[in-house]
């Protein structure tokens, strides 16, 4: 887990620096610093003007570019008359390009690992109208909003769709005023989508309570020595009820056979098209011992590069219109930032302790669109910030005053500094 997101965020802020360093040495910038991490310096190598080093903090990195008043709030020489390589000396749209060079680094970054996502693996998908054959498994949140296991969902505000996934799409629940069309029974219902609930998502306890499709299944294979091969439980069976309740999809068996742990059973199995009964005793975990294939099948679809392009162009940039809505749902009291915000202990936690290298670079994508976008909010001491005054300075044909600058630094230092508290506060907080 602490390898993956190191690795992660090292590798974003690696590309993110050098995106500043790269273009301000285009413009004939003096870059004194390049950094990964933050002080006390591990390790440093300097290579013509430029100190190359690592820090002992992984949680960032900076470059100092000479004749910019930065984090570092090194003003000394800010009291000399300016020189040519220095940042200030520049026009203020070369400066401008500096301060974006990090944040087009990561969104470039981004759309390339989400463009080779797509043209390495493709599309994984349940098709909307295999899934319909069955309908969902509602766990208890999505019983809490009003569906029900069994319901197929034929529409998504009132349109068509072709992935199962849409349905569980961020981007669709954080629109205002969404609504699933529910056909149940011989009844169409609507169930609409309430404002909080990606907040109720995003709980570690809520994982695997919302919905899924139904799952039709047969015993594949039992386990020597096992319960089910005591009772005489075969491969090709379908259990088909538990102590008389239905059981034909497996979300349904796994949940009794959890609420019988440790108690005797009665199993109703078709084989060979006849009905017969088994007497098993379930374990104290629940299970009795076979493995079952599931017969619903995901289907997929494999991009060319000249598809995988647009279609990872604008996955990429999904992230950030998520972003977005979900920062105007909590401006607007709709999602608690408490429950939504996760610092480095929680995107740890969202790599997993599993390495799975298609996991890692889909999270590494997604981090390095948000850093973009969080990179780019006005806050003094972020690009964001420098952006703002870089336009005002073209706009009004004259730079704030060095003083200003100075003082909207620690101003922003300090907001960047209570809102690390928070996340590492909240990350902790949510451990326990």
């Amino acid at each position: 887990m602490i390898a993956q997101v190191l690795l992660s965020l090292s590798f974003l802020v690696a590309l993110h620096e050098l995106g500043h360093l790269l273009s301000a040495k285009a413009f004939g910038m003096r870059v004194e610093k390049y950094s990964i991490g933050f002080p006390p310096k591990i390790f440093g190598v300097k290579y013509g003007e430029t100190e190359y080093s690592f820090g002992a903090i992984p949680l960032g990195g900076f470059v100092k570019i000479a004749g910019m008043i930065d984090e570092s709030l090194d003003t000394n020489q800010m009291n000399s008359e300016p020189q040519p390589w220095e940042y200030r000396s520049k026009p203020a749209w070369q400066r401008l390009i500096v301060m974006m060079g990090g944040i087009i680094v990561n969104i470039i970054t981004g759309i390339i690992i989400f463009i080779c996502i797509k043209y390495a693996i493709g599309e994984v998908y349940f098709s909307a109208d295999d899934v319909n054959k069955h309908g969902i498994y509602a766990g208890k949140i999505a019983e809490d909003i009003g569906l029900k296991t069994g319901d197929k969902i034929v529409k998504l505000n009132g349109l068509d769709y072709d992935s199962f996934s849409d349905v569980t799409d961020p981007n669709f629940f954080l629109d205002n005023g969404s609504y699933y069309t529910v056909k149940r029974g011989n009844s169409t219902i609507e169930v609409t989508i309430p404002g909080d609930l990606i907040e109720r998502l995003s709980d570690e306890e809520s994982s695997g309570q919302f919905i899924s499709p139904l799952q039709p299944f047969t015993v594949e294979e039992i386990t020597i020595g096992s319960e089910a091969e005591r009772v005489g439980l075969k491969a090709g069976d379908k259990i088909v009820a538990l102590n008389g309740n239905s059981t034909p999809y497996f979300q349904q068996l796994r949940k009794a056979l959890i609420e019988e742990s440790g108690n005797e059973i009665q199993l109703t199995v078709l084989r060979n098209n006849e009905e017969e009964t088994l007497t098993a005793q379930v374990s104290p975990e629940g299970t009795l011992g076979f493995r079952v294939n599931i017969d619903l099948k995901p289907s997929t679809y494999n991009y060319s590069i000249a598809e995988a392009i647009p279609v990872g162009t604008v996955e990429a940039f999904q992230v950030i219109t998520v972003q977005l809505k979900a920062f105007g749902k909590i401006f607007q009291g709709d999602v608690n930032p408490s429950k939504s915000l996760s610092g480095p202990i929680g995107i740890a936690r969202i790599f997993g302790g599993t390495w799975n290298w298609l996991k890692f670079w889909t999270i590494t994508g997604m981090l390095s669109m948000i850093l973009a976008f969080m990179n780019f909010l006005p806050i003094p001491a972020l690009d964001g910030g420098h952006v703002v005054f870089l336009l005002y300075e073209m706009v009004s044909g004259r730079p704030p005053s060095e003083k200003f600058l100075e003082n909207a630094q620690k101003f922003g230092m300090v907001v960047l500094l209570c809102l690390m508290v928070f996340a590492f506060g909240n990350d902790i907080f949510k451990l326990f």
